[in-house]
């Protein structure tokens, strides 16, 4: 009988073990999250009292540059994995080792994208379609702005290595110190100093440069308490390299996914494509409640996994997707409160809100698929199961494909694109949900 009351007494303790470890690392994840498209707000808010050219301008390129940063963020999510596992095997200087090498991965990355972005800018800005007038601003805040990038790759990459040393609370930090310095210099440069747009552009790239700065100084401060080379190591490098790869499929597969859906939204109407734009941008705001988990579900697999602890990260994963279904069913419930009050500050267009309102009941009904789809890619990340990832979401990608294409030829609307959005992401739930019953992402000790 005691050892009956002993059982539940453990599993009880276990369970308060990983919700404060997910609440730790969670939290300051999700604010660090949110703190990352303020940049775009702020350069927004700034410019557009310039005038509708420049504001146009902004636009194309801060696409332009959100593409090409966030197709490696796999600098972030392969090296969170990779320094967790050592951190749980107790090896310090291999894991802050391991993350120099991602740091320097970012830096030869980011060198390239310059040397491909600078001299191509007026091309791409006119692929991306900017009108005339608004296409001088696009190439200017672009050309500047692209210097910035190889800053945007350490960031990530730095990320990584303080969530594999289990530390979300820092990148916080630096997320709002960023925000900050980035406000004030873009207020100083284009209006102070009269430089327009492209003085925004410069307030953005010296911010950017400061947080890549902040991020190195710790990096290389615990490189020297655990006596660590910061030296760049061939080997290392390609390693990262090679770790990425699947997750850089994962990635683009996922972009190209958003980019069919917005393609035939646009195919349906104005009123229709306005409408998804509205509901894109909360998905991605509910996304960042739920990736939040999913980052600390990285850190937290790597390092049982690091420590060979097999057991202990099943019942991790298992109480994540826990957290992962409740959160989603509490997102899901605000999203159909507050539908109505929600669209208003978006539109006052009455046709847009009408096609928006029974597309978001559908987007609210989703939300708990969604918390176990994220929560499991943060679990097989952690794992370092990134070619079954690329594979799960190259599957996705097919079946989704021909499901969105069949909503203009029937003469369906925005609500079945959003259906067609949430049958991609149960097929992305199955897949993963095979995988994690399967056990075979469970592979212990400091590298996979």
């Amino acid at each position: 009988m005691m050892a009956m009351t002993q059982a539940p007494a453990a599993s009880q303790a276990a369970r308060r073990r990983h919700d404060r470890e997910i609440v730790a690392l969670a939290v300051p994840a999700f604010g660090a999250l949110v703190a990352e498209p303020l940049f775009v707000m702020a350069d927004s808010a700034i410019i557009g009292h310039l005038g509708t050219a420049q504001l146009a301008g902004l636009g194309v390129a801060s696409a332009l540059l959100t593409t090409a940063v966030s197709i490696f963020v796999f600098l972030a999510y392969a090296t969170t994995a990779a320094v967790a596992r050592r951190v749980g095997a107790g090896d310090a200087q291999a894991a802050i080792r391991q993350g120099m090498d991602g740091i320097w991965l970012a830096l030869l990355l980011g060198a390239a994208v310059i040397a491909v972005v600078v001299p191509a800018a007026p091309a791409l800005v006119e692929l991306f379609g900017a009108s005339d007038t608004a296409a001088p601003y696009a190439t200017t805040y672009l050309r500047i702005s692209a210097l910035g990038i190889p800053a945007m790759l350490v960031v990530l990459a730095a990320t990584g290595v303080l969530r594999g040393l289990q530390d979300t609370k820092t990148p916080l930090y630096v997320a709002i110190a960023g925000f900050i310095a980035n406000a004030a210099l873009n207020a100083i440069l284009v209006y102070g100093a009269g430089f327009g747009i492209a003085g925004s552009a410069w307030g953005t790239v010296i911010a950017q440069c400061g947080m890549a700065a902040v991020y190195l100084a710790v990096v290389v401060r615990g490189a020297r308490k655990h006596g660590a080379s910061l030296r760049p190591d061939a080997s290392g490098i390609r390693a990262c390299a090679q770790a990425g790869a699947p997750l850089l499929v994962r990635t683009l597969s996922l972009r190209g996914i958003l980019m069919i859906a917005t393609a035939v939204a646009a195919r349906l109407g104005d009123a229709d494509i306005a409408a998804h734009q509205i509901i894109l941008s909360l998905w991605n705001l509910l996304a960042f409640a739920l990736d939040s988990i999913a980052i600390a579900g990285q850190a937290i697999i790597g390092r049982y996994l690091g420590a060979n602890d097999a057991q202990g990260a099943r019942d991790a994963c298992r109480r994540m997707v826990e957290w992962g279904i409740a959160v989603g069913v509490a997102l899901g419930l605000l999203v159909i409160i507050t539908r109505p009050l929600f669209l208003p500050l978006f539109t006052s267009d009455s046709v847009v809100k009408d096609t928006a309102l029974p597309a978001l009941l559908v987007v609210a009904l989703s939300q708990p698929i969604c918390g176990i789809v994220f929560v499991l890619d943060g679990v097989l990340m952690g794992a370092g199961d990134g070619p079954y990832l690329a594979r799960a979401m190259l599957v996705t990608l097919a079946v989704f494909t021909p499901a969105a294409l069949l909503v203009p030829a029937l003469g369906s609307g925005l609500t079945a694109l959003w259906g067609a959005m949430t049958l991609m992401m149960a097929v992305r739930m199955l897949t993963l949900w095979q995988r994690s019953r399967s056990g075979r992402w469970i592979v212990t000790g400091a590298t996979r």
